[in-house]
């Protein structure tokens, strides 16, 4: 989730290359056993009339021109080594969470999906919003912890030792392709 050229720049920092290589891995090893794949970004039309200035976090983006430059090609798109293959789903959305205003809840309904794996960035945002909300909807959840990224490290850690693991099995990338 999240995972656009721009944005793992700028969370991942020194690390690009091995998060890439890591979330590369997971995608290939769940395209391999036959999983759905579905890609979630961040997108806005030209102009952003989905953002409201009452939204802060949206709305400093809607005031920057430079910020809006995340979210358009080339730092918008998806990095070859993970974009999406032909017949994979991809979901742009226009909150934190990957289900808020979005089809991903009928998408995964339609699909008996009962299950999520999720990695992306930032921790503290998309995959905090997107696994509170898939955990309130009865999902049975995974994160791929290594496959994570935040700029706060302090609050990465914390969500992935102590608060995801009350609602969701916590995972490096190696346990998740290693499991039976």
């Amino acid at each position: 989730m999240d995972c656009q050229t721009g944005i793992v720049s700028i969370y991942t920092k020194d690390d690009k290359d091995a998060f890439l290589t890591r979330a590369a891995s997971v995608l290939n090893h769940a395209r391999a056993a036959g999983m759905t794949v579905i890609h979630v970004q961040v997108g806005f039309r030209p102009g952003l009339p989905e953002v409201s200035s009452r939204n802060v976090l949206f709305g400093a983006i809607k005031s920057s021109a430079q910020h809006q430059k995340l979210f358009q090609e080339p730092l918008g798109a998806i990095p070859a080594v993970i974009a999406p293959k032909e017949g994979e789903i991809v979901i742009t959305k226009h909150r934190v969470s990957a289900f808020t205003g979005t089809d991903l809840a009928m998408i995964v309904r339609a699909n008996d999906i009962d299950t999520l794996v999720l990695y992306g960035i930032a921790t503290s945002g998309v995959v905090l919003s997107t696994l509170v909300e898939a955990a309130d909807a009865d999902f049975r959840l995974a994160v791929i912890k290594d496959c994570c990224a935040d700029l706060d490290s302090n609050l990465h850690d914390c969500l992935i030792n102590k608060f995801f693991p009350s609602r969701a099995s916590v995972l490096s990338a190696r346990e998740f392709i290693e499991a039976p």
